[in-house]
């Protein structure tokens, strides 16, 4: 089945009024079990990598820190990896850098051959944003690649992606970026909050996405748009954990509201935190039920040590490499692997079957 850029897959969800869960993943057995859910499901399957991401596969567990070269060896693996995987699927495989920063980021990943990416300018004066996301486009079409950027801010922390308050996305103004860019994606602004952390009490403004619609119809532009900032928190694996000896909180966005959004031309659902929060629990739950294992556990102190937090990555720290390679896998991260698998295969199956997408890989095919 093809490996195709984002925006194919996304234009089928968009003419029927549905969406794609979006998946991003920090290690390479993470993106097999998306490719697998999906296959149950018979759907393409949307695989993003963040610019930290990039780092974390290329083997820096300080990952807010990564250098060019550990970003770029990291877009190499992954890619290389997703392009082998999707070459023994029967469904269309898309693999997105989820929020890059710069130019070179974008560079970086589309010739290491992803075939889709996203510029973030959402925290530059406009023309700015407009100026880079132009830039990435124009070098990112040549490359037979598609192209996200986001207008408007979204609230909350997510890897190094902050902002205090929520600046909504002007429809009109959405035209306008869409038209001077040439981007094929666009996340905006409306209601959505990046992290867990979204408060009990989320309204997404749906009538953003409608006015957007409508306005890029008028304007005869072809584009997506994109909900960031979307994870779903569900509570029941927050109290897993908790119950579990963890101390984590937050509520997510209501499916109800999602689902309700999804026809006024929302195709593209990112999630990221719903992975975290169900790794974290498989892998309490695995100690819970073998003890013995606790001692001599390179993993277990860890997440005592932050039991606020369901961030994978730096309870995996010692493990980086046979994560990034799939080489020497033995021991306690044979073990911990299929717990990862398994957490993203609940997360993509739930998501994926809620937003709608369920057997369009078929029909994306025949198109």
């Amino acid at each position: 089945m093809p490996y195709i850029k984002s925006k194919d897959i996304l234009r089928y969800a968009r003419d029927h009024k549905f969406a794609h869960g979006a998946f991003n993943v920090n290690a390479l057995c993470q993106a097999k079990a998306i490719i697998e859910a999906c296959e149950e499901l018979r759907c393409a399957a949307i695989i993003q990598v963040a610019e930290p991401g990039l780092a974390f596969i290329g083997g820096n567990p300080d990952f807010l820190h990564g250098t060019i070269e550990e970003k770029k060896l990291g877009a190499k693996r992954i890619a290389a990896y997703v392009k082998k995987l999707a070459e023994k699927t029967f469904i269309p495989v898309s693999l997105h850098l989820d929020h890059g920063r710069s130019f070179e980021t974008c560079k970086i990943c589309i010739n290491a051959g992803f075939n889709s990416v996203m510029i973030d300018g959402s925290a530059l004066e406009y023309e700015e944003n407009v100026a880079l996301a132009k830039k990435v486009a124009q070098y990112a079409h040549k490359h037979d690649a598609s192209v996200e950027a986001e207008l408007g801010v979204l609230a909350g922390v997510e890897d190094h992606v902050f902002a205090a308050s929520s600046t909504y996305t002007n429809p009109m103004t959405a035209v306008d970026f869409l038209k001077k860019t040439g981007v094929d994606l666009l996340a905006i602004s409306y209601g959505t909050k990046h992290g867990a952390v979204k408060g009990d009490n989320v309204k997404l403004r749906k009538e953003i996405a409608i006015a957007t619609m409508e306005n890029m119809a008028h304007e005869g532009i072809d584009a997506v748009l994109v909900s960031h900032g979307s994870s779903l928190v569900p509570q029941y694996i927050v109290n897993e954990i908790n119950s579990l000896g963890g101390n984590v909180h937050g509520h997510g966005i209501p499916v109800e509201q999602l689902k309700e959004v999804i026809p006024s031309g929302i195709s593209k659902i990112n999630m990221d935190t719903d992975i975290r929060l169900a790794t974290t629990r498989n892998i309490l739950e695995w100690f819970e039920a073998h003890p013995e294992k606790k001692e001599g556990s390179k993993v277990y102190p860890l997440m005592v040590e932050k039991r606020d937090s369901f961030e994978y990555r730096y309870y995996l720290k010692d493990y980086i490499n046979e994560l990034e390679t799939n080489k020497g896998i033995t021991g306690e991260i044979k073990d911990l692997i299929p717990l990862m698998e398994k957490a993203v295969k609940e997360i993509v199956l739930t998501a994926n079957v809620e937003f709608g997408c369920v057997g369009d890989a078929y029909y994306i095919y025949k198109k």
